[in-house]
C-alpha cells in the first residue's frame, strides 16, 4: 500500500484540482453512477470530539474508501492543532485489499471549499459582486479563497461570533486585492453570495437578513442538531445539496424537514444541475441555497488524485501490508 502523509499533501494539490474532482464527484452521484455509505458520526465523550466514518463507492472512477476523522474543539487551544482531523483510506474494489493511506486534513478542507466554489459555480448570479462570510475560523480562509474565483467580487464582508478572528478574512481579501468590511448580520443583506462556516447548533442567519438574488452555501452543518440558518430561509429559497439523504438528515435541512416546512422532494441534488437535468437558477430574484454537508466521495476522489500525483513524483511511501 502506499501511504501520502498530511506533510505532503500541499504540494500534491491544488484548488483547481479539488474543484474538478469535486464537480465530477457531484456529476456522477446524480447519475446514480457513485454513490455515498450511511454516514457514522457521534459524539465520543472524550475531549467534546466529534468523531465518524465517511465512505463511498465511485463506479466509473473505481475509487472506494473512507474517511475516519472528526472534530476536536479544543485542539488548537490545548495543543496547538488544528481541530478538524482525519485520515483517508483508499481500497482496491477488485479485491478489499488497503491501496492508500492519505492525510485528511488539507484534502477535506480543500474538497469543502471546492464544493461551496461549484454552488457558487452554477447558482450564484453571474452578476455578483459582494460575497459575505459567516464564520472567520481555519476553513473560512480556504472557503473564501476558493470562492473569490469564481465571480468579479468587488468586496468582502465577514461577521463571526467572536470578533477578533475577522483578521484571518482580511488577510484573505487583501491577497485577492478586494476590500474587507466587517458587519453586523444585518449587513448581510449586501451580499450577492453568502458562506457560512461555523460549528453552530443554533440558528445564526435569520431569512429576512438574505436579499433576493443572493445565493446561499451552508457549509458548517453535517451533523444532527448543528444549524446555521434560519428553516424559513430553506422556504424563501431553492434548495440543492451533495446529497439528499444527508440533507434532510444530519444538514441543514433536517430543521426545516423536521418542523414541516419544506419535504425531502424539495432538495435537490448539485449534480442535477452540473449534468442540465434541473435548471439550476431561473431568475436574478431567486435566493437559491447550497446544503453543503459534506460526502465521502468528495474526500476519495481528491485523496484518489493526491495518490496518483504522489506515485508519478515518488513522494508516496510504499509499504508491505
Amino acid at each position: 500500500m502506499y501511504i501520502v502523509p498530511e506533510k505532503a499533501i500541499a504540494d500534491l494539490v491544488t484548488r483547481e484540482a479539488s474543484f474538478d474532482a469535486v464537480e465530477k464527484v457531484f456529476a456522477a452521484m446524480a447519475a446514480g453512477d457513485a454513490y455515498n455509505f450511511p454516514v457514522v458520526r457521534e459524539a465520543i465523550g472524550h475531549e467534546d470530539a466529534l468523531y465518524g466514518f465517511k465512505g463511498g463507492f465511485d463506479c466509473a472512477g473505481l475509487t472506494l474508501g473512507l474517511k475516519a476523522g472528526g472534530y476536536w474543539p479544543n485542539n488548537l487551544e490545548k495543543r496547538g492543532l488544528i481541530n478538524h482531523q482525519s485520515t483517508v483510506f483508499l481500497f482496491d474494489p477488485d479485491t478489499g485489499k488497503v491501496k492508500a493511506m492519505v492525510g485528511g486534513n488539507l484534502l477535506t478542507a480543500l474538497r469543502t471549499a471546492a464544493a461551496s466554489s461549484v454552488s457558487i459555480k452554477h447558482l450564484a448570479r453571474q452578476d455578483a459582486k459582494v460575497i459575505g462570510m459567516i464564520g472567520a475560523g481555519h476553513q473560512a480562509t480556504f472557503q473564501l479563497r476558493a470562492a473569490l474565483e469564481q465571480r468579479s467580487f468587488e468586496k468582502v464582508i465577514g461577521w463571526n461570533l467572536h470578533p477578533e478572528m475577522l483578521p484571518n478574512l482580511q488577510e484573505v481579501a487583501d491577497e485577492a486585492g478586494v476590500p474587507f468590511e466587517a458587519v453586523e448580520l444585518d449587513g448581510m443583506r449586501e451580499a450577492d453570495v453568502i458562506i457560512s462556516i461555523t460549528s453552530s447548533f443554533d440558528a445564526i442567519l435569520k431569512a429576512g437578513q438574505v436579499s433576493p438574488g443572493a445565493h446561499i452555501a451552508c457549509m458548517g452543518t453535517d451533523t444532527k442538531g448543528k444549524q446555521e440558518v434560519d428553516p424559513q430561509l430553506l422556504v424563501k429559497a431553492d434548495v440543492f445539496t451533495d446529497e439528499v439523504a444527508q440533507s434532510v438528515s444530519i444538514g441543514e435541512a433536517q430543521h426545516a424537514v423536521a418542523q414541516g416546512l419544506i419535504e425531502e422532494s424539495d432538495v435537490a441534488q448539485i449534480g442535477a444541475v452540473i449534468n442540465g437535468n434541473n435548471p439550476g437558477r431561473t431568475s436574478d430574484d431567486q435566493i437559491t441555497l447550497f446544503d453543503g454537508t459534506g460526502v465521502g466521495l468528495q474526500d476519495l476522489a481528491v485523496a484518489a488524485s493526491v495518490v496518483e500525483v504522489a506515485v508519478e513524483k515518488g513522494i508516496a511511501i510504499e509499504v508491505d501490508f
